[in-house]
């Protein structure tokens, strides 16, 4: 029996339907595609190097000068230089005296991280500087860090050693050993201390590949990005060099160059010159960068991560290696070779490895080069700031961003500097720039460049990056009036910002003042002492700041409004006029808010609007009065918003704003800005208010060091002038006020403050954490019985409030 034939309508159905679904399948394919190779962007960055330099401009004025960052050992490091010995080969001996040594590695502000006095001086400096320069990288991306929101950020360390704990392990007298001894120097505690301290939400991984350990950070971060694990990407690197121990090893193995400086693909070179530093980029996806408006510094195109295998040793560089992950990395960018305006080379200086670098090079990238008729140029910052090790790769992106911004390539040798005769410069495509030159004409519009970072661990990786041209927008639409925000964490960081503040305003062109504003008040966290100003233009602003700032006073505690009222005149014609005015000024906070298109009234769009800003609003109606106002407590505080000219009632809104924000309400600006406007990433950041603390290397000698507390020197020693002063004998248990003072002073003494703890300030805020509580209570439990378990402490209440309870728990158990 023959079956029944399909009617040609089904068939043709069929077939539309087969096709569609094919469609649907390609275009997917695409998308996944797509998103694994997705470019992702570079919108902050932070750092500490050699020679002083802080801030990225700072860096790229730098790298377009031609000193260079090496020093002698400071006098801070007895260890380093107590091993000196120029003789080469002397067994337990260094003979490098220079080095790209950081200016200051012993001061930090340990108030603005909430860390106390004895966990900030126990604390390897790496990790004071990771959170500075984290801290510093998120502000100048614009992205404001309120630690109660669990920020989506992932943070990818790469650090190799921690030695500043060294200077505690005396076998002889192990009693400067305490809990913080594994969290200040632990390798991994380096991440996870940005993230518990900024409160992320993200993966957080410490990477340890040796001289590549930060760039091999930076692929991992790529795709975690590019995997959906994390909306922002902190890329950190850090190294420091604090033990002698190593030193010695390095010359042992005559890695290190006697003068203590890379000569990268010079004729002298004579092995590398260490150098220290930390460095912080963030990264995010480049279409939610686009859309964000971040200040967006450059493209990473791709990268890619690989490892020597059987090479010839553990430590020697492997060409063909080293060829892969070059050509890995940009199939993963989807570059072709002849498109690179720049080689970041690893560039140690050594005889074996430059060659062998630029032989992969060549294999990888030297026929489309000499193809299309020009010379590559390659250089390594090593020859300047000396090589970083595990920082090495941060340093190295962080001046590839500036020269894709700058559109420059800096020298990468003297004019008279001879050449490594062993690499044929004469047929190869590769040119050492010997002065400051622009980038490529032929590449100018396309500007893309690879940097190389290999581990003596043998792990290599590859970093291609592009340079990021912005569309232009059309100018905003000129604005009456502006508001800035500015806030601190004390008082002479309030007075430093501001003036830091002022002087960036007076210098910013008129065009780019509503993104300057914009950016103020939407990326920076606010903090407890703060000034908010309104003004028509750059120099009424910072003059308004400047008055602010000379009558700011301290909040009073618990003073922020909670709520703010909004009454209303009912049925008031002016309040219809405003919602329009307000439509006309901020688009963005009244889009499809609009009065006579919904069936509520006015009044409650305008609680609406009032809402967007993140206020909680309660709406009361009246018969008479102005048409709205707007009140907050304590006080009250009443403010009109809508009074007989509505068409002001914008710019008395940035005053309300202004008023509740010095206040210490949190209203969130971001729909205050007009459409387009970006984000800028090149204003003043946090001012950190620094202390010194530092812990001496241990004497060989069996006196006392002076960082012992058995020295006259140490500030806790009896005799020394500011000791902090100890507890006196416990107080009968029955004497709760005694107790309380008591406990204060004991709390003093745990957390090593050099100042009474502050009574309004809770447990947490002190700078107290589990270990502290540990060890307050231990000493407390010494004395009197406690009753109360840890978890009935409360510990994120008023010191006072837990003073209080503990004395009643002590007057009911009683002394020991």
């Amino acid at each position: 029996m023959r079956p029944q034939s399909m009617d040609p309508v089904q068939i043709k159905k069929l077939m539309e339907d087969q096709l569609k679904q094919s469609r649907r399948l390609q275009a997917r394919v695409r998308e996944l595609e797509e998103a694994r190779r997705a470019p992702l962007a570079v919108v902050g960055m932070g750092l500490r190097l050699p020679g002083g330099l802080d801030s990225p401009d700072g860096y790229w004025d730098f790298l377009r000068a031609d000193a260079d960052a090496s020093a002698p050992i400071p006098q801070d490091r007895p260890g380093l230089r107590a091993v000196y010995d120029p003789t080469p080969g002397r067994p337990g001996r260094s003979y490098v005296d220079r080095a790209g040594f950081l200016a200051d590695i012993a001061h930090f502000d340990a108030d603005f991280f909430g860390i106390s006095q004895r966990e900030a001086k126990l604390l390897d400096p790496q990790q004071r500087m990771l959170l500075e320069t984290a801290w510093e990288a998120l502000e100048r991306a614009a992205i404001a860090v309120r630690r109660t929101e669990r920020l989506n950020v992932g943070v990818y360390l790469g650090m190799m050693a921690s030695e500043y704990g060294e200077r505690l392990e005396d076998r002889d007298d192990m009693s400067r050993i305490d809990p913080y001894y594994t969290t200040g120097g632990g390798l991994c505690f380096g991440a996870g201390r940005i993230s518990h301290t900024m409160g992320f939400s993200g993966p957080v991984i410490s990477v340890d590949t040796a001289c590549s350990s930060s760039l091999t950070a930076m692929h991992l971060a790529t795709r975690a990005l590019r995997g959906g694990e994390c909306r922002y990407a902190l890329v950190c690197g850090s190294n420091l060099l604090l033990s002698a121990s190593l030193m010695v090893s390095l010359c042992q193995t005559r890695a290190l160059s006697p003068g203590g400086r890379s000569k990268s693909f010079r004729a002298d070179a004579d092995g590398y010159g260490r150098g220290e530093g930390v460095g912080a980029l963030v990264l995010m996806r480049r279409q939610d960068a686009e859309r964000e408006g971040r200040p967006i510094l450059a493209v990473v195109r791709g990268s890619a991560v690989n490892h020597d295998g059987a090479a010839s040793g553990l430590t020697a560089p492997n060409g063909p290696a080293q060829q892969e992950v070059i050509r890995a990395a940009l199939d993963d960018a989807a570059t072709a070779p002849g498109e690179l305006g720049w080689i970041e080379a690893h560039g140690t200086g050594t005889v074996l490895g430059d060659p062998v670098e630029v032989g992969a090079l060549d294999g990888v990238l030297g026929a489309a080069v000499r193809e299309r008729g020009f010379p590559l140029a390659i250089g390594s910052v090593k020859s300047r700031l000396g090589h970083l090790e595990a920082a090495s790769g941060i340093a190295a992106l962080i001046k590839t961003v500036l020269m894709l911004q700058h559109g420059q390539i800096p020298a990468a040798a003297g004019q008279d500097d001879e050449l490594n005769p062993h690499i044929a410069w004469d047929r190869l495509g590769f040119a050492v720039p010997r002065r400051n030159q622009p980038w490529p004409a032929q590449l100018a519009d396309h500007r893309v460049a690879g940097v190389n970072s290999f581990g003596m661990s043998g792990t290599n990786a590859h970093v291609v990056l592009q340079a990021h041209h912005h569309d232009p927008l059309p100018p905003a639409p000129a604005r009456r009036r502006e508001l800035v925000t500015v806030s601190a964490k004390d008082p002479a960081a309030l007075a430093e910002l501001v003036d830091a503040v002022s002087r960036h305003l007076k210098q910013t062109d008129p065009a780019q003042l509503p993104e300057v504003c914009h950016t103020l008040r939407t990326g920076r966290a606010p903090f407890a002492h703060r000034v908010a100003v309104t003004g028509a233009d750059a120099p009424q602003l910072a003059d308004a700041l400047s008055a602010a700032l000379a009558d700011h006073r301290p909040p009073a505690r618990d003073s922020a409004p909670r709520w703010v009222t909004l009454r209303v005149t009912a049925g008031a014609p002016e309040l219809e006029a405003a919602l329009a005015a307000l439509a006309q000024e901020y688009p963005a906070l009244t889009r499809g808010v609009t009065a006579g298109q919904h069936q509520e009234s006015p009044e409650d769009l305008l609680a609406r609007l009032i809402g967007r800003l993140r206020l909680r609003v309660r709406l009361e109606r009246r018969a008479t009065g102005p048409a709205a106002e707007l009140a907050w407590g304590p006080g009250p505080t009443t403010r009109t918003l809508v009074g007989d000219r509505p068409e002001q009632s914008p710019l008395l809104l940035l005053d309300i704003l202004a008023d509740l924000f010095t206040a210490g309400a949190d209203p969130r600006f971001e729909a205050l800005c007009a459409p387009g406007t970006r984000l800028v990433g090149d204003l003043p950041t946090y001012p950190f208010q620094r202390r010194r603390f530092w812990i001496e290397e241990p004497r060989t000698a069996r006196d006392p060091r002076p960082d012992h507390p058995d020295h006259p020197d140490h500030p806790d020693h009896p005799d020394h002038p500011d000791a902090v002063s100890r507890t006196p004998g416990a107080p009968d248990a029955t004497d709760r006020e005694a107790v309380r003072g008591y406990l204060a002073r004991l709390l003093r003494e745990v957390l090593h403050a050099p100042d009474d703890v502050d009574l309004d300030e809770s447990f947490l805020d002190n700078g107290g954490d589990s270990f502290i509580s540990t060890l307050f209570i231990t000493k407390v439990e010494e004395v009197y019985t406690v009753g109360l378990t840890a978890g009935e402490l409360p510990l994120d209440q008023p010191l006072s409030d837990l003073f209080t309870a503990l004395a009643a728990d002590i007057a009911t158990g009683g002394a020991r």
